[in-house]
């Protein structure tokens, strides 16, 4: 009897150990997720303006063309592992344009058209910013000002955590430009323009490497 009572409690001994050992990965991976969601830690996080990149793309009936904006400098706050605020200041000197070769004189006279008067008159707004106002999840909003005219945008970006800091990636989102002025060849303001019109909406998408 002594035996069989002494096996019984082994075997459920062996039983016992036998389901902690199950347990115990899935109670890692918990701790570990939970460990992933709060590595970044609280401050304040500065723009590297070499690595970090805003780039856009118009549109017209007859094509298209995309290029760049340099980010002159900018910062992005963290609070409680998620981002909670941050500005930026966008240098319209720098715009460039990707789809024509850089060699070729076209680009040069598109360039020296978008820094005009037509679009973004650098000569008089050198500098564009952007303020987020407020952030869910990964829906951020916030200020923009072109041209000295400032409105609300709104997009989604995507917060991680990097070896020297962090990344903020937006997703492709649309700005109408005749919120800000530039009306140059817009069917919504002007008419009879047929074929020749440039479309109000153009697309931008961002990515912000930072650090502290």
């Amino acid at each position: 009897m002594k035996k069989f009572v002494l096996i019984l409690v082994i075997g459920v001994g062996l039983i016992a150990c036998k389901n902690d050992k199950k347990a115990t990965p899935a109670n890692e991976n918990l701790t570990e997720a939970k460990a992933k969601v709060q590595q970044i830690e609280k401050g304040t996080y500065v723009a590297n303006t070499e690595t970090s990149t805003l780039n856009w793309k118009g549109f017209k009936p007859t094509g298209e063309h995309n290029g760049t904006v340099a980010i002159k400098d900018g910062s992005l706050v963290i609070s409680e592992g998620n981002l909670s605020g941050g500005s930026f200041t966008f240098d319209m000197t720098a715009i460039t344009v990707l789809d024509i070769p850089a060699e070729d004189e076209y680009n040069a006279k598109l360039v020296g058209h978008l820094k005009n008067e037509d679009f973004f008159d650098v000569a008089n707004h050198k500098t564009a910013t952007f303020e987020i106002t407020s952030v869910d999840g990964v829906n951020v909003k916030g200020n923009l000002t072109v041209k000295g005219i400032t409105k609300p945008i709104e997009f989604e970006a995507i917060l991680a955590k990097t070896e020297s800091g962090i990344e903020l990636t937006g997703e492709t989102f649309k700005i109408d430009r005749t919120q800000f002025g530039i009306e140059y060849k817009s069917k919504s303001i002007f008419e009879n323009l047929k074929d020749k019109f440039i479309n109000d909406e153009f697309e931008i998408s961002f990515k912000v490497e930072a650090s502290k």
